[in-house]
Formats: C-alpha cells, structure tokens, sequence
C-alpha cells in the first residue's frame, strides 16, 4: 500500500471511531431532559383548562344578563307606552273645562 492510499484510509479509521464512541443518547438521559418540560407543560395544560372553564363561565353569565337587558328593555317599552298614554288622559282632562256642580 501506499503512504497516498493509507491518508484517506486512516482519516476514515478515525471518523468511525469518533461516530462510534460519540453514541446517542440513552433513553434514561432523555427522560431525565424532559421531565422538567414535561411537568411545566402539565402545569400550564392545567392552568389552561381552568382559565378555559372561567372563561366559559364568564360567557354564560354574560349572554345570560345581555338575555335579561333585553327583556327588561322590553319591559321599558311596554311601561313607557303606558305611561305616555297615562300623560295623555291627563294632559287632556286638565285641559277640559272644570265642571259646575248641579244643584
């Protein structure tokens, strides 16, 4: 063999070693990486389906007094009618002229 042969050779002997010693990771070292993520994510998920409920909640009363106003608007409506018509009867008896009593 040649000393222009075994260049490549040896670069390539050293190549596989370094791959082979580098290894991957173990499934231990992993699980122990991710744990601390994976409990900050349970917490945030937590967080996130309570915020979730108080927001649902919050929707619920709010389509349920936006129900409410508008019956009472309706109401209003109603009693107004009533109370403008009230003013009218009295508006015209005031401008009646006053009965003389009969004797």
């Amino acid at each position: 063999m040649s000393v222009i042969a075994s260049k490549p050779l040896l670069a390539l002997a050293v190549l596989a070693g370094a791959v082979s010693v580098s290894g991957c990771a173990t499934k231990k070292y992993v699980r122990e990486q991710i744990a601390p993520v994976s409990e900050r994510v349970a917490t945030l998920e937590t967080q996130l389906q309570q915020t979730d409920g108080t927001a649902k909640q919050a929707l619920a009363e709010a389509q349920a007094a936006s129900g409410q106003a508008q019956q009472n608007g309706q109401r209003i409506d109603q009693l107004t009618g009533r109370v403008d018509s009230a003013e009218q009867r009295l508006t015209a008896a005031e401008q009646r002229p006053a009965r003389r009593p009969r004797h």
